[in-house]
């Protein structure tokens, strides 16, 4: 079976602003892509999604997985159906983590089912399926460094970026998107949409971490008061001198923090793990796409 890596996704800022009438939220994000991520696998069978790995426990029913709601998309945008297809999802990213998980394995199934079955599918009819599955929709769909802005379906090219070492860490907890956006109503503290000023390219990992801190992630607080172990993940990382820059994903609930090197990455997973083992805690570099 034909198989592709759906990685995981990073905010390195999330910037969101008053819902509209609508309801829905404009963001601005620049988002970066993990070399590490589930994989999404596709062949000719009967229409089936089988999922294994360590965090398959924690998917919904399979008729609600986005993998297969992007197929039901597909086939409509077709506008003439396909041939049964059977799907295998290695889950590796824990669940309701802020990592664009479903996303991404939406974004990986569109892209084996177009160039397997459907190579004359072009890209723009694909970015619009991606688009209608979610706010990460559009971007997870390639998995390469970007900026978001409109619901996350509005796509620019981000700055050139130097290779990121980096630390994922979740304290093992779901979090709820729409109960951080409740918290995040409440609260009434709105973020500017407009993009911030950006270079043509970082030429460090320090550059990016000097210019991160002018940013933010307008989530970061709402989802702590959801779920308080965020808040302990993100203490410990800031306290930590090989984190040159920590912060929530996303919704939460996981943190990452930006390291100078692989050995400081390294360096900083070894002292994680013996300190709080039941916390996921993974190393893995920025940036994409991912082969």
């Amino acid at each position: 079976m034909p198989a592709t890596l759906a990685p995981a996704k990073v905010n390195l800022f999330l910037h969101v602003g008053a819902p509209g009438a609508d309801g829905y939220h404009p963001l601005c994000s620049l988002m970066a892509f993990a070399d590490f991520g589930d994989r999404v696998s596709v062949g000719r069978g009967e229409g089936r999604l089988t999922v294994s790995g360590p965090f398959a426990a924690g998917l919904g029913q399979e008729h609600d997985n986005l993998i297969i709601r992007a197929v039901r998309a597909f086939v409509a945008e077709l506008g003439r159906p396909m041939e049964e297809l059977a799907f295998a999802l290695e889950k590796n990213l824990p669940v309701a983590s802020g990592l664009g998980g479903g996303s991404s394995d939406a974004g990986a199934a569109l892209r084996l089912i177009r160039d397997v079955f459907a190579p004359g599918f072009d890209d723009d009819r694909l970015e619009r399926v991606a688009a209608s599955l979610g706010a990460d929709g559009a971007a997870c769909l390639w998995g390469r460094p970007v900026l978001a802005q409109g619901r996350g379906e509005r796509l620019s090219a981000a700055p050139g970026l130097p290779p990121l070492e980096a630390v994922l860490v979740n304290p093992g907890v779901a979090v709820s998107t729409p109960a951080v956006y409740r918290a995040f109503d409440a609260a009434g503290r709105f973020g500017d949409v407009a993009p911030p000023p950006l270079p043509a390219a970082f030429e460090s990992v320090e550059e990016v971490a000097a210019w991160l801190a002018t940013t933010s992630n307008d989530l970061e607080a709402p989802a702590i008061s959801v779920a308080p172990e965020i808040g302990a993940v993100l203490a410990t990382l800031k306290d930590e001198p090989e984190a040159l820059l920590a912060r929530v994903s996303g919704s939460g609930g996981t943190c990452f923090a930006l390291c100078a090197d692989d050995f400081a990455a390294e360096t900083l997973v070894e002292r994680l793990e013996a300190m709080a083992p039941a916390w996921w805690v993974r190393r893995c570099r920025l940036g994409g796409p991912w082969a």
